[in-house]
């Protein structure tokens, strides 16, 4: 009799989510690469919780024409989808080349001739690292030992692929680069010794590590400010001149 005379329990309802306040911001439609330049038809608005919008996020409410504003900008860094627009990975190149567009102030793109055997088998893609070095005949060592000598030193320390041939971003699908040109990024006096090199001898690129990519390169206060010492080998045997 007692439980038949048991009420159901009434029903607990779970309390409502809090409304969070949201603001439109620009944001990529689809994929877009590295190079592409902006239409209307790959940005639109998106509600963004706006605790979570940063201060360089592109709002509706302060920039009402971003769409139309920023349509015809070269794509400096690649987006995905639903990321937000920032006008640091855009550059209006004004009918200048995507390269040129890219190219940090001061310094300049400069091309090498390189083969799979100069090129660390292939495997040197865009926005790597490298170390050039430069393989030539040893005049001077040659009139005091009578035989042919060869010499191989560092010429440029740590610089930054541009393009391998016209590709100029690693793509998914892309484990390797066997082209015929690298554009290196490199300062005045970079490029200065870069362009004399090619008519001493032979050019090799030597790929550096991915952690070596966020230090700083030496600065260009002089002539041999490319490195700070040179490594010499001759027949194998390694020897270290420090330039005066």
């Amino acid at each position: 009799m007692l439980a038949g005379r048991s009420e159901k329990p009434s029903e607990v309802k779970a309390p409502e989510a809090p409304k969070l306040a949201s603001v439109d911001i620009l944001v990529a439609k689809s994929d877009i690469p590295m190079g592409q330049t902006l239409s209307p038809g790959d940005l639109q608005w998106q509600a963004w919780p706006a605790t979570t919008a940063g201060g360089n996020f592109i709002r509706k409410n302060d920039q009402p024409g971003a769409i139309e504003k920023f349509s015809g900008n070269i794509v400096r860094l690649p987006f995905v989808a639903g990321e937000p627009i920032r006008e640091a990975k855009l550059v209006n190149a004004k009918g200048s080349g995507f390269m040129a567009a890219i190219l940090p102030s001061g310094m300049r793109a400069v091309a090498t001739q390189i083969t799979a055997e100069t090129s660390a088998g292939g495997f040197i893609l865009p926005n790597d690292h490298v170390d050039v070095i430069l393989t030539r005949r040893d005049r001077e060592a040659e009139k005091t030992s009578g035989i042919e000598m060869q010499v191989s030193e560092t010429i440029l320390s740590n610089v930054r692929v541009l393009a391998i041939d016209q590709t100029v971003e690693d793509k998914n699908s892309q484990k390797n680069v066997v082209g015929r040109t690298a554009t290196l990024e490199l300062s005045e006096r970079q490029a200065e010794a870069l362009t004399l090199a090619q008519k001493l001898g032979t050019l090799s690129l030597a790929l550096r590590s991915i952690t070596d990519a966020s230090r700083d390169s030496p600065k260009d206060d002089g002539p041999d400010a490319a490195r700070t010492s040179v490594n010499v080998i001759r027949f194998g045997v390694g020897t270290t001149v420090t330039p005066k």
